[in-house]
Order: C-alpha cells, then sequence, then structure tokens
C-alpha cells in the first residue's frame, strides 16, 4: 500500500513540475511576468529570466 502512495507522490511532481515548465515556457513567449510569494512579500519574475 504504501509503495502506491509513493508510486502517486512521484507521478504527482512529475506532472506539477510539467505544468510548471508548460506555464513559464507560455509566459516566456508572451513576455510574461510571474508572481510568487517569498515570506509574505509579492515577488515578480520575467519568465525569461528563469531558468529551469
Amino acid at each position: 500500500m504504501e509503495n502506491n502512495n509513493i508510486e502517486l507522490r512521484e507521478k504527482i511532481r512529475l506532472g506539477l513540475n510539467l505544468a510548471f515548465k508548460k506555464l513559464v515556457a507560455y509566459k516566456a513567449k508572451n513576455d510574461g511576468v510571474l508572481v510568487f510569494s517569498d515570506q509574505g512579500k509579492i515577488v515578480k519574475v520575467k519568465a525569461k529570466d528563469i531558468k529551469l
């Protein structure tokens, strides 16, 4: 049972990673900005500046 949970977690992690890469690529193509929170402060980062 625990092995299934580990496999599911890994699949979810890989899916989130792929979705983030696609988002960054899309935003970089359209000269977009991503907004993050860093310890409660809002930080804006140009997608072209993000290295994956």
